[in-house]
């Protein structure tokens, strides 16, 4: 079927259709409140005080949203300028080795053919199909005997391995990039590693863009890792900062509330300002031409 009939064809899909128009609105509209009703929530309760909070309901509005001393409370008790100091150098540290061995990885993948390549690559596949909680026991020991137990490197090494999802979106994006400036640069007597330095690395940049996003919001929103391996309160993350008024006969909700939406706003900031990289440099190595 050519393009313009496929276009112009009536079928039961079609968004002209008043039924199924009204019906996508009503998905969409659902989708909507699920996705902010949490947020609504956490808004009206971390600006409730203690005895607001025990005897009004959910959805009651506080008496003030100019009531801050649960923001306050949580920025001074919690630490919070502590957990972002060691959360931002996690970030740095892991997201910039990550990112470069993720590179590599994928430069070596897609322009060499070497011995075991493809059971190389498809170990990396395995670790998708293996839960991560399984492994526990096995990495902890291993932490533990390297000495980095309750240290900021246990974090950081389990942080620095690259996953799956970055090496494939390198993979598909160096696919795009034409052999032939490969084979220019060593006839000019380029070696590997001035050709990756110098002509593959600036031209994944996009990628570059996604991933590395893409890592830091998956490092800052971890709180497993930073609770099971970093116990020390001056070794807190922004996440591990909730947990010093989650108790189990008495927590602080509303003081959760508001460290929950503090810890939003770095998230918010980088998404809004980033999503454009993030769709740009995922969907760019998926189509060649």
């Amino acid at each position: 079927m050519k393009r313009n009939e496929y276009r112009s064809g009536k079928n039961a899909l079609d968004v002209r259709n008043p039924v199924l128009r009204t019906f996508n609105y009503i998905v969409i509209c659902m989708a909507v409140i699920a996705v902010f009703t949490p947020i609504f929530i956490l808004i009206i309760n971390s600006f409730k005080g203690d005895k607001e909070y025990m005897y009004s309901g959910v959805f009651q509005l506080p008496e003030s949203f100019l009531n801050f001393d649960n923001f306050k409370y949580f920025i001074t008790h919690g630490k919070l300028f502590l957990g972002f100091r060691n959360t931002f150098f996690l970030i740095f540290v892991s997201t910039t080795v990550s990112v470069l061995l993720g590179t590599m990885v994928a430069f070596a993948a897609g322009r060499f053919d070497f011995k075991f390549k493809r059971l190389i690559m498809a170990a990396f596949m395995l670790a998708i199909s293996i839960p991560t909680v399984t492994t526990q026991v096995a990495t902890f020991s291993l932490i533990k005997g390297l000495g980095l137990y309750n240290t900021i490197f246990s974090c950081m090494l389990l942080y620095l391995g690259t996953n799956v999802i970055q090496i494939y979106i390198f993979l598909q994006f160096i696919g795009t990039i034409p052999v032939e400036l490969d084979e220019s640069a060593k006839i000019d007597g380029a070696r590997y590693f001035r050709i990756f330095f110098s002509i593959i690395l600036p031209l994944m940049k996009p990628a570059i863009a996604a991933t590395t996003i893409l890592k830091v919001i998956e490092i800052y929103n971890d709180m497993f890792t930073p609770y099971l391996y970093m116990p020390d309160p001056e070794l807190r993350t922004v996440t591990t900062a909730l947990m010093m008024f989650n108790a189990e006969k008495n927590s602080s909700w509303n003081v959760m509330a508001a460290g929950i939406l503090l810890i939003m706003i770095p998230t918010v900031l980088i998404y809004l300002f980033s999503q454009k990289y993030i769709i740009s440099g995922v969907g760019a190595g998926a189509v060649k031409g």
